[in-house]
């Protein structure tokens, strides 16, 4: 088992009085919560909720703020394991995580990728391997959850299931009180956790705005899990007056036959039945669950991406509420260019009038064919006839 022989509880760098005051409070928090020491009057300074909690399981655990955590490696089969499991995370993250060391690199703060389990599957940025305390967390294969070395942005993260920061001695040990760290969760296309995105720095200026960075950062890499995902159409969403074609886009995917894939964590927060089945096996959605239209205009306006209207469609929810969406077939979604919505006050095409374009143009690629059209829809022949009047054959 590995130990951290360098202290962590001295040569901090020099505080502002504000810097000073935030150690301060953290240290009575310390106090009251670790060692049942309350302050004169029976108050006790505040942490944030989920840091108490932490402290608290770590306690019921049977660890100990004043011993020294454990920074093993996992066996050599389990780590084989856990990074052919990984190899998608691990690969979505890499672009992401570059980007990462060179935005930190003048903070000393660096990067860590984990799986779901707090174990070390990628690192980056700038690290300095002479510094012991860097260099046991950022082996890989080390095991940084939260039962191992107790309360970090690493198992707050994974357990919260949301980003956090916190700095020095809101880790749980007296050893790891020299880190500062900000945290995010990162969900695959079904809702689940699969690992999280940690900064962490060694006597370092607190930066919370990290938080920020590391949110930013695991949104880009669920997209790209997102964007690896087998497809036959690639729906992005957003509110109208929202430019599509970023990473704060909501993403769905869905096969032939128009049935759910995956979708992202901002799709999940924008269409409620995907949030309802977020890591739920075997709860299998068609589009036609979420949008109150025909699931093949989808399709149809992701042919017609080079018309003015750029593929882009109005669509209904059955909550009554419109998102817009840009339907994207593979090959054309891996690095869509934002495209910019019409002016809020330019008139909008009604759905009805966009449904019979639609169903227009599938007649037309028919050559006239009525029926074969109103398969292509997956609608009846009478209502091709009913949006188009009299005079169509087939």
């Amino acid at each position: 088992m590995a130990s951290m022989t360098t202290p962590m509880t001295s040569a901090y760098p020099a505080l502002s009085t504000g810097g000073q005051d935030r150690l301060a409070n953290i240290g009575r928090a310390r106090q009251a919560v670790l060692y049942g020491e309350h302050a004169p009057g029976g108050s006790s300074p505040a942490v944030e909720g989920w840091i108490e909690r932490s402290w608290r399981r770590c306690l019921a655990g049977g660890q100990r703020p004043e011993r020294a955590p454990s920074f093993d490696i996992v066996p050599a089969a389990a780590l084989r394991r856990t990074l052919e499991a990984n190899h998608q995370l691990v690969r979505a993250a890499r672009p992401v995580l570059e980007k990462l060391g060179r935005t930190i690199a003048d903070t000393h703060y660096f990067a860590i990728l984990t799986n779901q389990a707090g174990v070390v599957v990628d690192v980056n940025g700038p690290i300095d391997r002479r510094d012991r305390r860097a260099d046991l967390i950022t082996r890989i294969g080390a095991d940084l959850s939260e039962q191992q070395v107790g309360t970090t942005a690493i198992g707050a993260a994974l357990t919260e299931l949301q980003p956090v920061w916190l700095h020095r001695g809101e880790h749980f040990f007296d050893a790891t009180s020299a880190y500062s760290c900000a945290g995010a969760p990162l969900f695959g296309p079904d809702g689940r956790c699969v690992g999280m995105l940690d900064l962490t720095g060694i006597e370092v200026a607190e930066r919370p705005e990290l938080k920020h960075l590391v949110t930013q950062s695991a949104r880009s890499i669920e997209n790209a899990l997102m964007l690896g995902q087998p497809h036959a159409l690639l729906i992005r969403l957003n509110w109208p007056g929202r430019t599509l074609g970023d990473d704060g886009d909501g993403l769905v995917c869905v096969d032939a036959d128009g049935c759910v894939t995956g979708a992202n964590p901002a799709a999940r927060q924008m269409v409620s039945q995907l949030g309802h089945t977020a890591g739920v096996a075997g709860a299998a959605l068609h589009c036609n669950d979420l949008f109150a239209m025909p699931f093949e205009m989808l399709f149809d306006a992701a042919r017609r991406q080079d018309s003015p209207q750029g593929g882009i469609v109005e669509t209904p929810l059955w909550t009554g509420l419109r998102l817009h969406a840009l339907p994207q077939l593979p090959g054309r979604s891996s690095q869509p260019a934002p495209l910019q919505l019409p002016p809020s006050d330019a008139p909008s095409r009604p759905l009805r009038e966009l449904e019979t374009a639609l169903i227009r143009k599938a007649v037309d690629d028919a050559r006239g064919n009525v029926l074969q059209a109103a398969k292509a829809l997956g609608v009846s022949r009478a209502t091709v006839y009913r949006r188009l009047g009299p005079g169509k054959g087939g």
